[in-house]
């Protein structure tokens, strides 16, 4: 046993600065053309479909400035 005393609960996590590992890790793998392909067309149709979504919501956020004089209701006349 150590003659020490760490002050976290586990000796691991005090020691885990020390770790140095002589094992290099395996280079990532190239995509391939076809995932390439399918990354290209995600990235497409999401685009497109947030480019249409703003097209259609655009009239419905713009104000209506044509008519300046207040509509006034069919039964309000009557009356």
């Amino acid at each position: 046993m150590s003659g020490r005393r760490e002050p976290v609960p586990f000796a691991f996590v005090a020691e885990a600065d020390r770790f140095r590992s002589n094992v290099t890790p395996p280079s990532p793998q190239r995509a391939s053309a076809g995932q390439l392909a399918g990354r290209l067309l995600l990235g497409l149709t999401i685009v497109a479909a947030l480019v249409g979504s703003l097209m259609l919501g655009m009239p419905a956020l713009s104000l209506d400035h044509s008519s300046t004089a207040p509509e006034h209701s069919q039964a309000s006349e009557g009356h």
